[in-house]
């Protein structure tokens, strides 16, 4: 299986491209990393191939708030709509440059 260069990364806003729902990438993996019960569950006609990245992704639609694994055929870019209202995004990010979230430095102790 080779991997392909993700497309997207974490801080991006996206949307998905057949399912009304919008968030912020917070994690990438290189490829599929869910369960095999998972991805059976997709309907075969829009089920993702498994040798692409896979995004994790604050989402958001007009009814809640969750988080999202989402293949990258199925995402588009979506920063022209403004910022995620996801309550996640204050934990994860700095805020929303109208771009992109910027990741919220982290405290790492000093090595000695």
């Amino acid at each position: 299986m080779t991997m392909k260069q993700a497309k997207f990364s974490i801080g991006d806003v996206v949307r998905h491209r057949l399912f009304p729902f919008r968030g912020v990438i917070f994690d990438v993996d290189p490829v599929f990393a869910n369960s095999e019960e998972w991805w059976l569950s997709i309907p075969e006609e829009v089920r993702p191939r498994k040798d692409q990245p896979f995004y994790h992704v604050l989402a958001e639609n007009e009814e809640s708030y969750y988080t999202a694994y989402v293949s990258e055929q199925n995402l588009l870019p979506d920063a022209e709509h403004g910022a995620v209202g996801h309550p996640g995004t204050a934990e994860l990010f700095e805020g929303f440059n109208g771009e992109r979230y910027q990741l919220r430095a982290r405290n790492i102790p000093a090595q000695h």
